[in-house]
């Protein structure tokens, strides 16, 4: 079986296209290093989005990136970090940014009022950003097969809501109205959970509160796909190469031509890029002559699924690959290849964020393992489990273990990365299955400073390890033991700790001396921060893991199997199926909880009354101008009724005049 992602240029007459909050746009040429971020800010009329940390951690350039797909005939929708974007690559998309889905004119989007209404906007810098990650949720939920939520509500559950603006780290407002206000859209919602808002008054009922709420309707998704930009893509050619700089072959062949033309050309210098998010956490000041983009290379686009594993090519997305490993549990069987491929598709949903995971790919992150020492996750899980990868060297085809392509030196501007090989342990041995009464056990592990991602780990592991029952305890017969980002150059393999675990019966005098081999293993770097606090989570994960199975007691109560349904029970989702409501009695453990206590006083009334801000709506729109960021001091007035000017020490509130076209400040005179 094989899942093709290759994306089709569109392009009109080998021209750059796209359409932004559904205007067209095209560019006869432009510089290949110039993102969406700069193009949206520079060329048109759309601020919404700004330039945060310029590593897509922020989330303040986030924007609805939507692509057409012909073979399918859908368009996909997926949230990405305009500041990482390259322009070249929207080629034939439509972006959707927070003025595209409701404004003063056209009237605000219930995100939009929202965010207003339940005081989620401070300053109102990074809120557009957050408004699109909402947005991008609510989209995708829609396309979930899940029972119709209550009107005015969305087929999103709280949990989801909450881990849609993970990757946006403004805290500004204290972040629980932000979270409130996105978890108001959830079917699954405590409307007792939900904090003080400017829509209803203490002591009212859930149904009154709900239907105080700015009324939200699926339906009205302005936006996404213009119809004309899908009559062009069917009939696009890729970029003009002379005019773009920006190489797109078809076939690794061509990749190998074009990366020996790039050898004779001595000083030139040219990048591969897919999502070109590596640039966030390596920028580099230096200029490209040539980029070669691999996402039209079918062989480095596909999933292809076979009795020994998954194979998974190099320029396919975090998020498609996270897809690809959920559908191998579509039939929620338990067996133990599933709850591998479901740990590890778990795991990655902790990797950055979802807009990070949207454009950067499996491939990516292992080359910068390999090559710059990044402390992955990807790195560490697929290590485990007995990852093998493919790789081209110029002319030569290689195979390797993920630990020999770690541990060769970097790889260099002939080299490629073109898949990675995930085996099914059941058929790993001579490609044989080999049915025994042993269990299989696989876990995950990560600390980092924030739990839903968007955060780089102290220290990761992932362990893998083969048992069987017998009447001392447990046997191990293989352990697969990986620890990586602790501060070492990539991860490794405990392989002194698995020589002694393999074979013998697990007691306590035997973890006692694994976690001391473990100790001497996992070893920080001088100079790494919390070394000792890594090397102590180190211990703790291997005590964790082995810890409940020293005696037969603990395994037959616990059970290898009931650990397994365990894992999967908590993925499936929370809501019954007699196709009405949601299931609130079986809604997920919230990710954060708060208690609001206030003590109202009629002293001073109406001061301390929850009334929105005035403009909150504006801000969370996008269309609140910060003159002091950008150097951005020539503007059209768009808003019909009022428009607010924000100055790094002052505000501004402009009278609704339509003749205004150019407004001058004179920077230099404070009293204004």
């Amino acid at each position: 079986m094989e899942e093709s992602e290759t994306i089709k240029a569109a392009t009109c007459p080998n021209s750059l296209v796209l359409a932004v909050n559904g205007e067209r746009f095209e560019l006869p040429s432009v510089d290949p290093s110039t993102t969406l971020l700069e193009f949206l800010r520079s060329h048109t009329r759309f601020k919404s989005v700004k330039l945060g940390c310029g590593q897509g951690g922020c989330g303040a350039c986030v924007v609805l990136l939507s692509k057409y797909d012909p073979d399918r005939e859908q368009v996909e929708n997926f949230p990405v970090n305009s500041c990482l974007v390259l322009l070249c690559s929207v080629n034939g998309c439509s972006i959707t940014t927070s003025e595209g889905i409701g404004n003063s004119k056209d009237g605000f989007h219930p995100i939009h009022k929202r965010f207003a209404g339940f005081h989620a906007s401070q300053c109102g810098f990074c809120t557009p950003g957050m408004c699109m990650s909402l947005f991008s949720a609510l989209v995708n939920a829609e396309k979930k097969d899940r029972p119709e939520p209550p009107p005015g509500f969305s087929k999103l559950t709280v949990s989801e809501a909450e881990k849609a603006i993970s990757g946006n780290l403004c805290r500004c407002t204290g972040y629980r109205p932000i979270a409130d206000a996105c978890k108001s859209f959830a079917a699954d919602v405590d409307m007792e959970d939900l904090g003080i808002n400017s829509f209803w008054k203490k002591g009212e009922i859930g149904e009154v509160k709900e239907s105080r709420l700015p009324f939200y309707s699926p339906n009205n998704q302005n936006c996404i796909y213009p119809e004309y930009l899908k009559d062009e893509f069917k009939s696009a050619m890729p970029l003009d190469s002379r005019r773009y700089s920006w190489c797109c072959p078809s076939t690794v062949e061509e990749l190998q031509g074009l990366l020996e033309i790039n050898l004779a050309e001595k000083g030139k210098r040219t990048r591969l890029v897919v999502g070109n998010t590596g640039m966030g956490y390596y920028p580099e000041l230096r200029q490209y002559d040539k980029y070669i983009d691999l996402r039209y290379i079918p062989q480095l686009s596909m999933v292809k699924r076979e009795r020994t594993g998954i194979e998974i090519g190099a320029a396919v997305t975090i998020s498609k690959a996270i897809i690809s490993l959920r559908e191998e549990n579509k039939d929620k069987s338990c067996s133990e290849d599933n709850l591998v491929f479901l740990k590890i598709a778990d795991h990655m949903e902790k990797i950055a964020s979802e807009s990070i995971r949207n454009s950067a790919t499996v491939g990516g992150n292992l080359v910068m393992a390999q090559r710059n020492y990044f402390p992955s996750d990807i790195a560490t899980i697929l290590l485990a489990v007995g990852t093998t990868v493919s790789i081209l060297t110029g002319l030569k085809y290689e195979k390797l273990t993920l630990e020999e392509f770690l541990e060769r030196p970097p790889l260099d501007s002939r080299s490629v990365l073109l898949s990675v090989q995930i085996p099914h342990w059941k058929h790993v041995e001579n490609g044989q299955s080999t049915e025994t009464d042993s269990k299989l056990l696989f876990e995950t592990y990560r600390a980092a400073p924030r739990p839903l991602g968007n955060a780089l780990p102290y220290l990761n592991a992932a362990f893998l390890a083969d048992v069987s029952p017998c009447k001392t305890g447990v046997v191990v017969n293989k352990v697969q033991l990986a620890f990586g980002a602790y501060g070492t150059k990539h991860a490794i393999r405990a392989g002194k700790v698995e020589e002694y675990l393999d074979g013998k019966t697990l007691s306590i005098v035997v973890l006692y001396e694994a976690l001391k081999l473990v100790r001497a293993t996992v070893v920080p770097e001088d100079g790494i921060s919390h070394s000792d606090y890594r090397s102590s989570l180190a211990v703790s994960y291997v005590f964790e893991f082995f810890g409940p199975f020293i005696n037969e007691g603990a395994v037959m109560s616990n059970g290898l199997l009931d650990r397994c349904n365990g894992s999967l029970l908590e993925e499936m989702p929370k809501v019954n199926n007699n196709g009405d409501h949601f299931d609130l009695t079986e809604s997920p453990a919230l990710l954060s909880s708060a208690k609001q206590v206030v003590i109202s006083s009629r002293e001073y009334h109406p001061v301390g009354e929850p009334i929105s801000k005035s403009g909150a709506a504006i801000q969370a729109s996008g269309l609140l101008f910060f003159l002091g960021y950008g150097s951005l001091y020539r503007f059209e007035v768009l808003l019909p009724n009022v428009c607010l000017v924000l100055l790094p020490n002052f505000w501004f509130l402009v009278p609704p005049f339509p003749c205004i076209r150019e407004l001058k400040l004179d920077l230099e005179n404070r009293d204004v």
